[in-house]
């Protein structure tokens, strides 16, 4: 089976989660596949890899627009007709050939992450251009993967998708406790980890709300962020609630460094209000930690009952949670060997096995 993956996504970012879904994907493919990888031809990047990989580099130039949309409308016929593709799967919603979705004219799957731009758009300022772009891509797809089953009922909801239409194919951890004992240097006062963005819908403010009432009657405690340097808003925050010396921001940090951050924590503290699947969870069980996780959204359907569960929009019951683990190691003993049982359910292999099922069917 020959199969083009639209590579926009690499323009938006050069690592990240579906950066790393696409190389997964592809690298687990068998032999007897042949991938095809579309890209811009404007930055390095970790492409995936395959023995039968094809890259093609759309070259940009600078031509008057009426030209450049020409150019690139036969260049797209081009490629398609001599590779002779049998099923295209973009990377996200729109191509990198800036031509309409429906251009390939080739059976098509498309990956739906999550529903955040529909469901917190006033928090998020480009939604008003993502949503229409998605929409078209998910009602041109002949098959739609969503990666939760609280995704694919989002989807329904909101663009009323027939059921029979949609595929669930979980994610998976790639780092585990083996990468954890590295030299990196980790708080040396006991500490909670926090990572990834920040975003309003992330609740990272509640987070630091409870954490400051939790080092009210704890000396020693730390909070480990990982992710973007703290902004102006985030830093008098921190200042109005006292937290300066409490908390200690790693940056962007390697997979070694990550899973011994991991490994060493209290427990991750997951708070996030939506989440279209949750891979830090399952990361943080397979390095042998706790998590404290929000009861909402995907994250229950993830992490099963091997996360202390909290209701997100409760500073009281996120502070209860801090200190139930902190104060009952037996408990947080119990949520960690349920975490290493709970990552055996999840895997890439799995994860591609059922991908392929997706391609198969439109392929027939």
């Amino acid at each position: 089976m020959r199969i083009l993956y639209d590579g926009q996504i690499y323009k938006y970012q050069v690592t990240g989660g579906i950066n790393r879904y696409f190389s997964n994907i592809i690298k687990g493919l068998s032999n007897n596949y042949y991938p095809t990888l579309l890209t811009e031809n404007n930055r390095d990047l970790n492409y995936p890899e395959h023995p039968n990989l094809k890259i093609i580099r759309w070259h940009q130039k600078f031509r008057p627009e009426r030209v450049r949309i020409l150019v690139d409308k036969l260049y797209a016929e081009a490629i398609n007709r001599f590779n002779n593709f049998d099923i295209v799967h973009p990377t996200y919603y729109s191509l990198v050939n800036r031509q309409s979705i429906e251009s390939y004219r080739l059976p098509m799957a498309i990956t739906v992450y999550d529903m955040i731009h529909e469901l917190f758009a006033n928090n998020l300022p480009d939604s008003r251009f993502t949503i229409p772009i998605k929409r078209k891509a998910i009602m041109a797809a002949q098959a739609i993967i969503c990666i939760s089953e609280n995704t694919k009922q989002d989807l329904i909801n909101l663009y009323a998708v027939p059921e029979e239409k949609i595929w669930v194919t979980y994610l998976a951890p790639e780092i585990d406790i083996s990468l954890s004992y590295s030299s990196e240097t980790i708080p040396q006062a006991p500490y909670y980890v926090f990572i990834g963005s920040r975003s309003k819908y992330k609740n990272f403010d509640r987070l630091l709300s409870a954490f400051a009432q939790v080092c009210d009657v704890e000396s020693d405690l730390k909070l480990c962020v990982i992710g973007a340097p703290f902004n102006k808003q985030e830093l008098k925050m921190i200042d109005d609630l006292k937290l300066d010396n409490r908390l200690e921001n790693y940056g962007y940090v390697t997979d070694t460094h990550l899973a011994k951050l991991y490994r060493n924590s209290i427990a991750l503290v997951y708070p996030s209000l939506y989440e279209g699947f949750g891979i830090p969870p399952l990361e943080a069980m397979a390095c042998e930690t706790a998590v404290i996780a929000s009861n909402c959204s995907s994250i229950p359907e993830v992490v099963g009952e091997a996360a202390l569960l909290f209701n997100p929009e409760s500073i009281d019951d996120l502070i209860e949670s801090l200190r139930f683990l902190l104060k009952n190691p037996i408990e947080r003993d119990n949520f960690i060997q349920k975490g290493k049982e709970r990552t055996k359910l999840f895997s890439w292999e799995k994860t591609v096995s059922q991908t392929i099922d997706v391609y198969r069917s439109l392929g027939k």
